[in-house]
């Protein structure tokens, strides 16, 4: 009873990093027209404090905890870096719909390649649920269209492929590494912040943030794309990440719920159709989730 009641409790905070992922989209638009690999970088430059932050906090030498095996080290910096990097070439190289619609594969691999980790166990209603999901958000990012996939942006569909297993397989195998502080993600974020200075640097123009697009920034680097890399962490590594899987698709779904609020966006029949299936399937998928175990 108290191992499932911890279980909840780590799947409701991981849980709280989609939250904050559906802050994304609006604190974008509102940092201006900052340059990706330059906004990544800025934003995981405030990250890494935030990881600074925690190891001063446990006393001690704050060096000690960037002591970390090559195995940490390499499937953190390609879980950060290496989604954000692949993204950016899949809408570099692809129209944006397509693009966005084959990197938010991830949620769905989560959920079918879990069954692979020891001691999980993937029943109907956890992929009848992110598959609804996955559905819904293709109905929020095609918004009722038609999809047309041309061959000649293979690259930048490959590259939303590589993305989509980027992601998944970072937070799958992070539950190999269950032991590993969740503060270690400091450590990965200022090394995502480096290469991403590096790639701004030799691949765009520097544009500079003016007035509240520097709050907007900052509001990224400690939310969306900080502290909920932590939780996220926590989450995958403790608690139920089949479920964590399928409710990641309510992320674009209260992203574009956030945006029609704050007037970026419009309500139409595909978003309230988009809501319906998944909402539907995340209720679906933690149809077990509360019951005693």
């Amino acid at each position: 009873m108290q191992s499932a009641i911890r279980q909840q409790r780590s799947t409701m905070i991981g849980f709280t990093a989609i939250l904050m992922w559906a802050a994304l989209a609006l604190l974008t638009k509102l940092s201006g027209p900052i340059p990706p690999f330059q906004l990544t970088a800025m934003s995981f430059t405030v990250a890494f404090f935030i990881g600074i932050a925690t190891w001063v906090r446990d006393g001690g030498n704050p060096l000690v905890h960037l002591k970390l095996p090559k195995a940490v080290w390499t499937l953190g910096i390609t879980g950060l870096f290496g989604y954000h990097f692949f993204y950016f070439m899949a809408l570099q190289n692809a129209p944006a719909v397509e693009a966005s619609l084959i990197a938010y594969l991830w949620p769905l691999l989560i959920v079918f390649f879990s069954a692979l980790l020891p001691g999980e166990r993937l029943r109907w209603f956890h992929v009848g649920g992110a598959i609804a999901g996955f559905i819904g958000a293709g109905l929020l990012i095609t918004k009722g269209q038609s999809l047309s996939f041309d061959p000649r942006y293979k690259t930048g569909y490959g590259s939303a492929i590589v993305c989509a297993l980027t992601w998944s397989s970072y937070s799958l195998l992070s539950r190999r590494f269950g032991h590993i502080p969740t503060n270690a993600v400091g450590g990965f974020c200022g090394a995502t912040a480096i290469l991403a200075w590096l790639c701004h640097v030799a691949f765009e123009p520097t544009v500079l943030p003016m007035g509240w697009q520097w709050i907007a920034i900052l509001c990224l680097g400690l939310g969306p794309v900080g502290l909920a890399f932590f939780t996220w962490d926590y989450g995958v590594k403790h608690g139920d990440i089949k479920v964590l899987g399928a409710l990641s698709y309510t992320a674009p779904l209260l992203s574009t719920l956030l945006l029609i609020i704050c007037g970026l966006a419009e309500a139409t029949w595909s978003v309230w159709l988009a809501c319906l299936l998944i909402v539907g399937g995340a209720f679906l998928a933690v149809m077990d989730f509360f019951r005693p175990k």
